[in-house]
C-alpha cells in the first residue's frame, strides 16, 4: 500500500533577549507617522505611492521577532511562504501564483519558486536573509519589471540594511536563548553591530556579525546502520532485530548559521557610495519531515533511511553609487554573488518506484549527494528624474550573467553484489555509484526598462511603463550509469565514470508594459488603478535528450518536448486605495485579477522521472488585500492584515502531476484562501523613567492544497492560528524581552513528500 508522508511542525519557545546599545533609550511613537520608502526609486511616503506596498520597519521586525521570509509573509497580505525548514527550502508565493507541489524537493535549490524578485539593497539575489541590523523590509505586490533591473512575475522583496552613518558611533550587542517544546536542547543566537565614523560627515564603516543555533525537533528513528547490509524494515515486533539494523538520531533538523556584513560608505556633496560584503553560511542537520502516514511514526519522527545534512553559503559583494546630477539621480549598482551548496538526501523510495529490480533486494536503500556552485554578476544603471514639474521619468539598463556548475551522484550500497548473485551480473562496483550527472549552465540576460509619469492635475497622475528583455542560455549535460555499465555490461573498469556530454541552447526576447493612474480624492485618500505585465525567464532542463530508448532498461533522458522552458507571463489588473482617517487610523486595500499563461510547472521526465520544468495550461487569480493600523489611545495600538485569494487553473494541464492530469477549475496549491494577522501593543512609562511594552499577536490562514486540485496523492493541509506574546522592558541603552511564540503549542502541517512511500509498517 502506498501512503503519503506528511510534514508537521510545532514549536513552543520562551526566551530572554537583551541588547546593549550606545544610543538613546528605546521609545515607541503612539501616533501615525509618515513612513518613507524607496520602492519606486524615489523617497516617498508609502501613503502617496499608487501601488500595493508593505514596509516592515526595524521596530516591527524587533517587536514581532521577525527573522526570515516566512515571518515576513505573515504580515504582508497576499504573500505566502510555506515554511518547510531550511533543509527543504521555502516556496514563496504571491497572490496564489504557484503550481509546484509542497514537497521535499528532489534536488538542491536556491530559487524559492522564482515568482518574486529578491533584492539585498540594490542587488537582485535570492536569499532567505537573516533580519539582523535591518532598517526595513519593503514588499511590492504585483510585477515590477518596469521599475527594477531583474524582471518579476508577481512582485519584489527588498531587504534594506542600515547604512554606515558618518555622524554616529554605535556599538550594539544582542543575544537570545529559547527552548522548543519538542527538543532536548536550548537554541540561542547572538550578534553585534558596530558603526564607526572615519571622516566626520563623510566616511563611515559599519559591520555586523551574528550566529544562530537551532536545536531541531525532528527525530530520525529509522536510519540504516550499515548501508546495503542492514534491513531497512526489520521485524518491528523484535526489539533486538530493530537495534541490529536501525539507529536513531534525535533532533536531526538542526541549523547553525553565521551571517555577517561589512560596509564602507562615503558621502559627498553630490555623491553617495557604499561598498558592501554580505555572507550567510548555513549548516543544516536534516529535513523537517515526518512519516506518520507512510510509516506510522509519531508527529516529530522521520522514517528516512539516511541522514540528510546540507551546507549552503551565500556571498555578495556590492558597489552602489549614487550621483546627484541636478536634473536627475544616477545610480549604478554592481553585484557579484557566489552560492555553494552540498547536500545528501535519501533516495530509497523514488528508486523503488522504478521497479528496475531494486525491490528484489531485501536490504535495498539509496542516497544522493549533490554539489552546486553558482556565480552571478549583475550591473544596473538607472536615471531617475528629480525635477518639480508635472513630468517625471525613470530609465535603466540591466545586465545579468549567471553560471552554474552542479554534480549529482546517486548510490545504491550493496546492490552490485546482489545483482551479481541473483541477476547474472558480471562484476562488482565497489563505490556503489548508480547514477552520475553534471550540468554546466550559462545564462545571459539584458534588459532596458523605464516609466514616464505626468501630473495631469494636482490630484490626478498617469504613468506608463515598458520593459524589453532578451536572454540566452547554454547548457552542457554529462550523464552516466556507472553501476549498470560495470555490473551488467561488464566491459568497463569497476571505478570508471565516463559521462556522455550533450549541449543545448535557447534564447528569447519580449516586451512587457504597465499602465498606472491615481487620484487624490482628498489629502488623506488616494485611489489607484494598475494594469501591468510580469514574466519569468525560461531556459533549458538539465537532462540529456533521449537518443536510443531500450525497452526494459533504465532510460534516464528527456524527450524533445521536455527540454526547453518558455517564459511564463502574467497580466495583472488592480484597483486600490490608501487612506488615513483622522490622525489615528490608517486603512489600505486593493482588489485584483490576474491572468497567467504558459505556466512553468514542476514535472518529471517520462523516462527516469528526473525533475524538470514544463510549460502547461493557464490560470487566474482574484483576491482582496487589506492592511491597517489604529492608535486607540496614546498607549494602545492595533495593526492587522487580511487577504482573500482564489487561484485556479482555467485550462486543462495533461500529465503535469507526475504523469497525472490537472483540470480546468482545479485550485492551485501553496496558498490559503484566507490569510490574516492581528497585533496589539500596550506601552506604559514607569516611575523610574523606563518603558514597559506588552505585545500580543495572532497569525493564521485557512487550509492549503499540496498539489493542484488535491490530485495524485495531493492533500489538504488544515489551517492554523498561532499566538505570540511578549513583555519588553527598556531604559536608556538596555532592552530586555520575555516572549513565547506559538504559546498554545499548536500543531500544524506545512508540507508533504513528493512521492508516496513504498514501505509501510
Amino acid at each position: 500500500m502506498k501512503k503519503r508522508d506528511n510534514f508537521r511542525i510545532s514549536a513552543l519557545s520562551a526566551a530572554i533577549a537583551s541588547a546593549l546599545v550606545s544610543g538613546p533609550a528605546y521609545t515607541q511613537d503612539k501616533l501615525l507617522e509618515e513612513v518613507i520608502v524607496t520602492a519606486t526609486r524615489r523617497a516617498e511616503s508609502i501613503q502617496d505611492i499608487p501601488i500595493n506596498i508593505t514596509a516592515l520597519s526595524s521596530d516591527i521586525i524587533q517587536r514581532q521577532r521577525l527573522s526570515d521570509l516566512s515571518d515576513i509573509s505573515r504580515w504582508v497580505p497576499g504573500m505566502t511562504v510555506v515554511d518547510q525548514g531550511p533543509r527543504s527550502g521555502n516556496i514563496l508565493t504571491v497572490r496564489g501564483l504557484n503550481v509546484d507541489s509542497l514537497s521535499a524537493p528532489e534536488a538542491l535549490t536556491n530559487s524559492g519558486g522564482d515568482t518574486m524578485g529578491i533584492y539585498v539593497g540594490e542587488i537582485p539575489m535570492y536569499i532567505d536573509l537573516k533580519l539582523n541590523d535591518m532598517d526595513r523590509v519593503e514588499t511590492l505586490i504585483g510585477p515590477q519589471g518596469t521599475l527594477y533591473g531583474a524582471g518579476t512575475l508577481a512582485g519584489a522583496v527588498r531587504y534594506i540594511p542600515n547604512k554606515p552613518d558618518p555622524e554616529q558611533t554605535l556599538v550594539e550587542v544582542r543575544g537570545d536563548s529559547y527552548d522548543l517544546s519538542h527538543s532536548s536542547e536550548l537554541g540561542y543566537e547572538g550578534g553585534t553591530t558596530v558603526n564607526i565614523p572615519i571622516i566626520e560627515n563623510r566616511l563611515a564603516l559599519r559591520a555586523s556579525l551574528d550566529y544562530f543555533s537551532d536545536p531541531g525537533f525532528i527525530d530520525y528513528d529509522y536510519l540504516v546502520r550499515e548501508p546495503g547490509v542492514s534491513n531497512p524494515q526489520p521485524d518491528f515486533d523484535n526489539p533486538q532485530d530493530v537495534r541490529d539494523n536501525l539507529r536513531r538520531k534525535a533532533d536531526a533538523n538542526t541549523e547553525e548559521t553565521w551571517s555577517s556584513r561589512v560596509a564602507l560608505r562615503y558621502v559627498g556633496d553630490a555623491f553617495d557610495g557604499t561598498l558592501s560584503y554580505y555572507s550567510q553560511d548555513m549548516d543544516i542537520g536534516g529535513r523537517q519531515i515526518n512519516s506518520r502516514d507512510a510509516f506510522g511514526t509519531g508527529k516529530y519522527v522521520s522514517a528516512l533511511r539516511y541522514e540528510e545534512p546540507n551546507k549552503r553559503k551565500n556571498d555578495l559583494t556590492a558597489l552602489e553609487l549614487v550621483f546627484d546630477l541636478g536634473f536627475a539621480e544616477l545610480t549604478s549598482a554592481t553585484g557579484y554573488t557566489e552560492y555553494n551548496e552540498n547536500g545528501q538526501r535519501d533516495q530509497t523510495d523514488l528508486l523503488l518506484t522504478f521497479e528496475y529490480g531494486y525491490e528484489e533486494f531485501p536490504s535495498f536503500s539509496a542516497f544522493t549527494r549533490e554539489d552546486v556552485d553558482d556565480e552571478r554578476f549583475n550591473q544596473e544603471i538607472r536615471l531617475v528624474s528629480t525635477g518639480d514639474g508635472p513630468l517625471n521619468w525613470i530609465t535603466g539598463v540591466f545586465y545579468n550573467d549567471f553560471k552554474r556548475r552542479s554534480i549529482s551522484q546517486e548510490f545504491t550500497p550493496g546492490f552490485d553484489q546482489f545483482a551479481v548473485d541473483n541477476f547474472g551480473g558480471a562484476q562488482l562496483r565497489p563505490d556503489a555509484l548508480e547514477y552520475y550527472q553534471t550540468d554546466d549552465i550559462k545564462l545571459t540576460e539584458k534588459a532596458v526598462y523605464g516609466e514616464v509619469g505626468y501630473q495631469l492635475t494636482d490630484a490626478w497622475q498617469v504613468t506608463l511603463g515598458a520593459r524589453y528583455f532578451r536572454f540566452e542560455e547554454d547548457d552542457t549535460t554529462g550523464f552516466d550509469l556507472p553501476l549498470f555499465y560495470t555490473v551488467f555490461d561488464g566491459r568497463v573498469p569497476p571505478d570508471l565514470i565516463d559521462p556522455v556530454y550533450q549541449s543545448a541552447d535557447t534564447n528569447d526576447d519580449d516586451a512587457i508594459f504597465k499602465f498606472n493612474t491615481s487620484y487624490h480624492f482628498s489629502e488623506d485618500v488616494l485611489g489607484y488603478l494598475t494594469v501591468s505585465e510580469g514574466y519569468r525567464l525560461g531556459g533549458i532542463n538539465a537532462v540529456p535528450p533521449c537518443v536510443d530508448l531500450n525497452s526494459g532498461e533504465q532510460n534516464v533522458c528527456a524527450l524533445p518536448n521536455e527540454i526547453n522552458i518558455k517564459p511564463d507571463k502574467t497580466v495583472n489588473y488592480e484597483v486600490g486605495v490608501h487612506s488615513e482617517i483622522g490622525d489615528n487610523i490608517l486603512l489600505n486595500g486593493s482588489v485584483y485579477y490576474i491572468d497567467w499563461k504558459d505556466i512553468q510547472m514542476a514535472n518529471v521526465t517520462e523516462n527516469g522521472a528526473v525533475p524538470i520544468v514544463t510549460n502547461a495550461s493557464k490560470a487566474r487569480s482574484t483576491g482582496i488585500e487589506l492592511s491597517g493600523q489604529w492608535y486607540i489611545t496614546e498607549d494602545l495600538s492595533v495593526m492587522g492584515t487580511y487577504a482573500y485569494i482564489d487561484a485556479q487553473l482555467t485550462e486543462d494541464a495533461p500529465g503535469v502531476l507526475d504523469g497525472e492530469d490537472a483540470y480546468n477549475g482545479d485550485r492551485l496549491p501553496g496558498t490559503p484562501e484566507h490569510q490574516g494577522s492581528l497585533a496589539v501593543n500596550y506601552g506604559t512609562g514607569l516611575a523610574d523613567g523606563s518603558q514597559l511594552d506588552f505585545d500580543w499577536s495572532i497569525v493564521g490562514n485557512s487550509n492549503v492544497l499540496t498539489k493542484v486540485g488535491e490530485r495524485n496523492y495531493g492533500e489538504k493541509l488544515s489551517g492554523y492560528t498561532l499566538s505570540n506574546v511578549s513583555a519588553t522592558w527598556s531604559r536608556d541603552a538596555w532592552r530586555v524581552s520575555l516572549y513565547a511564540d506559538n504559546v498554545f503549542d499548536k500543531y500544524y502541517e506545512t508540507g508533504v513528500r513528493q512521492t508516496p512511500a513504498i514501505s509501510t509498517r
